[in-house]
């Protein structure tokens, strides 16, 4: 039809502009796609810059596989220097079949085959007692096989690094163990399950202070201890360092939109019930137990739902 409107009017020339038209906008489209491309790395590298051992994604990525890394960490937590790392693994997900899983920032066994559960706090409520016990008890649980002797189970270190003093004693670390009282003394009940909190915010001019320093470094220059720093020196200034950075930043991106995708999903799938439940409520037809089962909404919701039906008839 185009070729035939040209003919008669015998103006190829219209059809030229078309063309010239069409790649203009379609240029443009695709520079808007590069410029937006460009300005979420350039974005990504001065997030980059900021981040610090205290964020849990960037230290997950620096001790992934850095021995040195973590067996300097848990020297200087625990104080001692016997301690040879040998495995760890990162963002491991310990899953519970009865009930809530846990994902561990930091997971390491030594020669001695003891359990290390190193995490990265920031925000002080997701450092609370319940959750150190929590993991303590879901850690010891998966070092336990089927058929062994629970008097052979190892230690196990669950060690919370956050960067307030959530415990508030203005003390460097906090080691939290239990005890059998017996009249008015304590006695140490030596189960082997030791739970130890760090205060990030501790700067004092020892190993421990120094530590924390490194942890909340944006600059791997300024930091004390060079097996923290080639690691963070590496993703943060090294070019394929970067790039690789670069690519986790944009799969959490990529991860957090498609979360947001099934949550939106699973909302919108919700409201489609109650709409439906609603209609039923109204046409009186069906039980609520069956208008339950049929939207697959709780009974209770269903109830609420009636409720609310009858105030706004």
């Amino acid at each position: 039809m185009l070729y035939f409107v040209f003919r008669q009017c015998d103006k190829p020339s219209v059809f030229k502009r078309f063309c010239m038209m069409y790649n203009k906008i379609k240029a443009e489209k695709e520079g808007d796609f590069l410029n937006t491309a460009e300005q979420t790395h350039q974005q990504d590298l001065e997030r980059l810059k900021l981040l610090r051992y205290m964020d849990d994604d960037f230290m997950t990525v620096c001790l992934a596989d850095n021995f040195e890394g973590v067996e300097l960490i848990l020297r200087i937590v625990l104080g001692r220097k016997d301690i040879t790392i040998k495995s760890v693994r990162t963002q491991e997900k310990l899953k519970n079949l009865q009930g809530r899983s846990a994902v561990l920032d930091v997971h390491a066994v030594d020669s001695a085959n003891k359990e290390f559960d190193v995490e990265i706090q920031r925000a002080d409520a997701g450092a609370g007692a319940k959750r150190a016990r929590y993991n303590s008890s879901l850690l010891d649980a998966h070092i336990l096989k089927p058929g062994d002797d629970t008097e052979d189970i190892p230690d196990s270190y669950i060690i919370f690094i956050t960067e307030n003093d959530v415990i508030k004693g203005n003390e460097p670390i906090y080691p939290v163990e239990r005890y059998i009282t017996i009249g008015g003394n304590k006695v140490l009940f030596g189960d082997g399950s030791h739970i130890i909190y760090v205060n990030g915010k501790y700067r004092g001019d020892d190993e421990i202070g120094k530590l924390m320093h490194d942890f909340s470094c944006t600059d791997p220059e300024d930091m004390n201890y060079e097996e923290l720093a080639k690691r963070a020196r590496y993703f943060k200034k090294d070019e394929k360092g970067v790039a690789a950075m670069c690519k986790i930043m944009e799969d959490m991106r990529n991860e957090a939109a498609r979360e947001a995708a099934k949550e939106a999903a699973k909302e919108a799938a919700i409201n489609n019930a109650k709409e439906t439940a609603v209609r039923m409520i109204k046409k009186g037809k069906m039980s609520f137990e069956d208008i339950a089962d049929y939207t697959e909404l709780s009974l209770d919701t269903i109830k609420e739902l009636a409720g609310q039906a009858i105030k706004l008839a």
